[in-house]
């Protein structure tokens, strides 16, 4: 080969190889476009973390909410639940009382030892104690409106007097029981018509 052509292939391979080299070269443009694209990575991990501790916070939240929930509804179960039993075991004991005071009411009517009469009296007041102590109310009255929420009509008859109304509990024949505004034992009466 001629030194010419010699000089020119090697010229020729310089530049190929400049070329080269320039190519691996970054330039600013290829450095801003590489970290926008790892800011834009970053910012996307970012997001997604973020939304992921708003949802396990709302799932947190949501879950102490409804455990607070559960501990009330528990409470309110066991209150009410104490109240039944409570309710169920004074209503056993209304015949008793009920008892107690007929046989006061009878005791007056015929000769009794005053001794006997005392003791009963004493018994029947600790019952009433005992039952008031517990919010026992006894449902009794005479002349009051008929509250179907209290009392059990067991018969209708005419008032005694025109200035009695209509629907009026006339007389008691057993005695209700309320604990609050619960009612134990509905009062039986005789109701105006």
């Amino acid at each position: 080969m001629s030194k010419k052509k010699e000089a020119e292939q090697q010229i020729a391979d310089q530049e190929e190889t400049t070329d080269q080299d320039t190519e691996d070269i970054e330039t600013p443009e290829d450095i801003e476009d590489s970290t926008e694209n790892e800011s834009d990575e970053e910012q996307s991990r970012i997001e997604e973390l973020e939304a992921e501790l708003a949802h396990t916070k709302d799932s947190l939240l949501r879950k102490a909410a409804e455990l607070d929930n559960i501990r009330k509804r528990v409470q309110r179960e066991r209150v009410q639940l104490f109240e039944e039993a409570k309710a169920g075991a004074l209503e056993d004991f209304m015949p008793i009382a009920d008892d107690l005071l007929r046989t006061l009411k009878a005791a007056e009517e015929s000769e009794i030892e005053d001794s006997f009469l005392e003791g009963v009296t004493m018994v029947a007041e600790k019952f009433k104690n005992v039952l008031e102590k517990h919010g026992v109310e006894r449902i009794d009255e005479t002349g009051v409106p008929f509250d179907v929420n209290l009392h059990d009509a067991m018969m209708k008859q005419p008032a005694p007097d025109e200035k009695t109304g209509s629907d009026v509990v006339l007389q008691v024949l057993e005695s209700g029981y309320k604990i609050g505004n619960r009612t134990i034992r509905h009062a039986k009466v005789i109701v105006s018509e």
